[in-house]
C-alpha cells in the first residue's frame, strides 16, 4: 500500500472517542440512554446552570482503568481534570471537562497487521472527558440542541503517529473496537456514535521531516476511515507536487462524494485555554483499585484468537470471524464444548448461524441456540444425516426451541446407507456417463467428485457420502 504513494510517506495518528458503557453520566446522575426524546435526560449539572457542581462517577474511573490495562498503558496514580474552553451551541457550560497534561493513563500499545507482518503501534495517552450535546438541524425549519448526550462519559485514546497506511489505520481501529467491547467498557455501536475517530494525516517525502498535519473529524465507519485517509493523503500529495501551500486544518468527510471538506483552520492547543477544573479535586487512584480491575480483565480478543487456533484447531480466518464480537465468541465456545468438535461447530456457525445473527451493541440475537448447533454437528458426525440434510434441518429449527434430534425422523431426514440401493445407483451412473468413466480410468481421479455429486443428487442428498464414494470407485475400476 505504501508504494501506491510513490516517493511520499504518509504519517497517520488516530484519536478515538469511546463512550463508556455506564448507566449514568460522568458528573451527574442522569441516565445515558440513547434515543430518548430531546432534553429529557438533563439536570442542572449537565445543563451547566449556575451553582451546579460536578461529582465524578466512580464507574467511569473503573472503566477507564480497565481500558488502559487492556491496552497495556501505565495507569497514573494522580491525574487532573481540566476545562477545555470553546463556544458552540451544544456545549452549555462554554467548556468541556476533560484532562490535559495529567491524563489517567500513558504509554500503551496495540499490535496491528502490516505488509511486513504484525507491528506495534504506540498509544500516547488515554484521558477521561465528557461528551457535548447534539445539534439537530431542520427541525420544523429550525436548528435545535439536544443535550441528552451532554455529560456522557468518554475516553479519548490517542495513538502515536506511527500508522503508515490507511489499511493499517483501519486494522488498528477494528482491533481497538474489539478490545473495548470484550472488556465491556464500550458497546461498539458506530451508528449511534459511541465509537468514533479523528484521524491526523500528513505526508512527507521519504526520509524528510514531518509535513503539515490535517485532522479528519468524527468518522464513524471502518471503511470510511480507510477511504477518508487515503483521499486526504492523495489531496496533500497533489498540493505538494504543485507547490501549493496549505495550513493545519480540521476537515470533515463526505462519504457519498468520497472527499473531505474544510471545517476550520486549526491553531494549537492554546486556543482551548486549558486550566485545571476548580470544581474537581485531583483524581487519586490506589494500587488496590487497579489490582481489582486487573483481576477482572477477561481474555482479550488476540489471546482468544490464538487459543482457538492453537488449542481448538481453527484456521486464523475462522478464529478472526468468531472473535469479532464477545457474544459470538461465547456462543461458539458453548457449542464447541457441548459437541466436542470445535472445527465442525465453527464451520456450521460461520456458514449458517452468523447469516441470521443480529448484533446490537454488546448484545447479540442468535437464530438458534448453542445446544441446537451441537446436536446438528453430532447428527452429521454420527452419520445420521448428511451435510446437505443438516442445512435443511437447520432451516426447520431457526427461531424455534425444537431439538434437531427429535425432528430427524418426522422430517424424513436419514442417511441412505443401504449398500445394495447405493450400489445399483452407482452402477447406473457409471453406465450413463461413459466419457467421465473413461477419464477416471485414464488417471483423472478428480472426476470422482462429479459422480459423487450425481449420486447425492439422485438421493436428494441423503446418501452416506463415504459409502457412496467407495461404491463408485469400485464400479469405476471394474
Amino acid at each position: 500500500m505504501t508504494q501506491a504513494y510513490g516517493e511520499w510517506d504518509p504519517v497517520i495518528g488516530l484519536e478515538v472517542h469511546a463512550q463508556l458503557d455506564t448507566r449514568t453520566k460522568a458528573f451527574c446522575g442522569c441516565v445515558t440512554s440513547f434515543g430518548a426524546p430531546p432534553n429529557t435526560h438533563v439536570c442542572p449539572v449537565c445543563l451547566g446552570l449556575p451553582g451546579a457542581l460536578p461529582v465524578l462517577n466512580r464507574e467511569v474511573v473503573a472503566m477507564a482503568i480497565t481500558a488502559a490495562l487492556a491496552l497495556e498503558c501505565r495507569v497514573e496514580r494522580e491525574s487532573i481534570f481540566a476545562r477545555k474552553n470553546y463556544f458552540y451551541p451544544d456545549l452549555p457550560k462554554g467548556y468541556q471537562i476533560s484532562q490535559f497534561d495529567r491524563p489517567i493513563a500513558l504509554a500503551g500499545g496495540l499490535d496491528v497487521g502490516s505488509e511486513e507482518g504484525p507491528r506495534r503501534v504506540g498509544i500516547t495517552r488515554i484521558h477521561i472527558e465528557e461528551d457535548a450535546g447534539k445539534n439537530l438541524h431542520g427541525v420544523g425549519g429550525y436548528s435545535i440542541v439536544d443535550l441528552n448526550r451532554a455529560g456522557t462519559p468518554l475516553i479519548e485514546i490517542v495513538s502515536e503517529p506511527e500508522l503508515r497506511t490507511p489499511a493499517e489505520a483501519r486494522d488498528y481501529l477494528e482491533r481497538l473496537h474489539a478490545i473495548l467491547m470484550f472488556v465491556g467498557v464500550n458497546d461498539g455501536n458506530l451508528e449511534q456514535g459511541s465509537f468514533r475517530c479523528d484521524a491526523n494525516v500528513s505526508v512527507r517525502r521519504i526520509g524528510a521531516p514531518l509535513g503539515v498535519r490535517v485532522e479528519l473529524k468524527n468518522i464513524n465507519s471502518f471503511r470510511f476511515v480507510e477511504d477518508a485517509i487515503d483521499g486526504e493523503i492523495r489531496r496533500q500529495i497533489r498540493l505538494l507536487e504543485r507547490r501549493e501551500p496549505f495550513s493545519r486544518q480540521t476537515r470533515g468527510y463526505n462519504a457519498e462524494k468520497r472527499e473531505s471538506y474544510l471545517l476550520r483552520e486549526k491553531d494549537g492547543e492554546d486556543e482551548y485555554r486549558y486550566f485545571p477544573e476548580p470544581d474537581l479535586p485531583p483524581l487519586l487512584i490506589d494500587e488496590v483499585f487497579v489490582a481489582e480491575r486487573v483481576a477482572r480483565l477477561p481474555e482479550l480478543p488476540a489471546e482468544k484468537r490464538a487459543r482457538f487456533v492453537a488449542e481448538l484447531g481453527l484456521t486464523d480466518a475462522a478464529a478472526g470471524v468468531l472473535t469479532s464480537h464477545p457474544r459470538i465468541a461465547g456462543f461458539f465456545e458453548e457449542a464447541a464444548l457441548l459437541c466436542g468438535r470445535p472445527v465442525k461447530a465453527a464451520n456450521l456457525i460461520q456458514t449458517e448461524v452468523l447469516r441470521d445473527t443480529v448484533t446490537r451493541g454488546l448484545d447479540a440475537v442468535f437464530p438458534v441456540d448453542a445446544r441446537q448447533v451441537a446436536e446438528l454437528v453430532e447428527l452429521v458426525e454420527s452419520g445420521t444425516i448428511s451435510g446437505k440434510q443438516a442445512k435443511v434441518l437447520y432451516g426447520s429449527i431457526v427461531g424455534k426451541a425444537d431439538s434437531p434430534k427429535t425432528l430427524v425422523g418426522s422430517l424424513g431426514l436419514t442417511v441412505v446407507a443401504d449398500e445394495g440401493t447405493l450400489r445399483a445407483i452407482a452402477a447406473d451412473l457409471v453406465r450413463a456417463n461413459p466419457k467421465q468413466a473413461e477419464q477416471y480410468r485414464a488417471g483423472k481421479t478428480g472426476v470422482l467428485g462429479f459422480f459423487v455429486g450425481q449420486l447425492m443428487k439422485a438421493t436428494n442428498g441423503s446418501a452416506d457420502p463415504k459409502l457412496a464414494s467407495e461404491l463408485l470407485v469400485h464400479e469405476l475400476t471394474r
